[in-house]
């Protein structure tokens, strides 16, 4: 009788270590008790949806933000078809609960900016929140859209850390952290081979670069958009006038009157549309026929991407300066990383 009540009190203490809670820590810096296993995840953050499919945890998500496509573009479908056919309970900053309560997830994944309201009322309703912002900053910064640092070199680590930081964290939160690892591995190498190439090559003077969104937006300060131009020798021209996500009118752009135009893959439609704009013909830019759809895995976007970090650098390096940057690995890197974390062959 007491060798079975042995067994027995083994048996419970092994099952309840098995389902055990666990705690992490989010990019808010909040502790956050999720279940040892996730099965479930709601991701109302399209940057961290990204990342979700890169370490092979899409099978994970049962629902996600409503303007995913969009913010993604209609070329993600290829990259994660599941997607399209998932629930859409909330949004970049909103939730719907019910919708939400439905899927019954082991957590939701939300942008640090998401409004403290909704995060307080899912916590409430018992549902861990973990906010992902792929930045390290002060505390006063942390829940900011668009985040202020210390200067240019501060904002590099800044972005460096806190992308390292929230890949590990959706690692964790998916059970899936050696993929994770792969993944954040894979852009310090990156990283390290294009810091040793920009060793060897002085900028005498930085290229004026815009960075063009539909409707005449742009981004400003407080975006990876700045830090990764910064990185390769260039400057976004908004900057010093502008932060964050703004509309701006044809005569700023005049009065900035960049050298290079630059438009995301998500927006084929802008390259024309420059062109085409009367108020525009006498940009340096347009005049030198210097305006470049980049290729998708650039994203120069406001907060960092694996991509970005590990070819979208490189892929600028090279266009601002085609005779001191030459791979002729380049698209073979392409290939390798579209292969190991889409899993599938890229497409130009």
């Amino acid at each position: 009788m007491l060798k079975l009540h042995s067994i027995l009190l083994g048996t419970v203490l092994c099952a309840s270590l098995a389902f055990a809670d666990r705690t992490i820590t989010d990019q808010l810096g909040r502790k956050v008790t999720i279940p040892d296993q996730v099965n479930r995840i709601v991701v109302l953050h399209h940057e961290a949806l990204n990342v979700l499919n890169e370490i092979n945890a899409q099978d994970k998500v049962v629902g996600i933000l409503k303007s995913w496509e969009q913010r993604l573009g209609k070329e993600y479908n290829r990259l994660a078809p599941s997607f399209k056919n998932l629930p859409n309970p909330g949004d970049i900053k909103d939730v719907n609960y019910e919708a939400l309560l439905s899927l019954k997830p082991d957590a939701v994944v939300v942008v640090n900016y998401f409004p403290k309201e909704y995060i307080a009322k899912m916590e409430e309703l018992k549902i861990p929140v973990v906010g992902i912002s792929f930045f390290n900053s002060a505390q006063e910064e942390k829940a900011k859209l668009n985040p202020t640092f210390k200067d240019e070199r501060d904002s590099f680590a800044a972005y460096d850390e806190g992308f390292y930081e929230g890949v590990k964290i959706l690692g964790e939160l998916s059970n899936h952290e050696k993929d994770a690892a792969e993944l954040i591995d894979f852009v310090k190498k990156s990283q390290a081979d294009l810091n040793a190439k920009f060793s060897n090559f002085i900028v005498d003077k930085r290229p004026r670069v815009y960075m063009a969104n539909p409707d005449l937006t742009t981004y400003g300060s407080g975006k990876y958009t700045g830090v990764m131009l910064a990185r390769v020798g260039a400057t976004n021209v908004a900057a010093a006038d502008i932060k964050g996500y703004k509309q701006v009118s044809p005569e700023q752009i005049l009065a900035w009157n960049p050298q290079i135009i630059l438009v995301q893959n998500r927006y084929p439609q802008v390259p024309a549309e420059l062109k085409a704009n009367p108020a525009l013909k006498g940009l340096s830019a347009v005049k030198e026929d210097r305006i470049y759809l980049m290729p998708e895995f650039v994203k120069a976007w406001g907060h960092p991407t694996a991509e970005a970090m590990a070819l979208g650098e490189e892929w600028l390096a090279m266009k601002l300066y085609p005779q001191n940057f030459k791979d002729a690995n380049f698209d073979k890197k392409v290939e390798e990383f579209y292969e190991k974390f889409y899993r599938v062959k890229y497409q130009k």
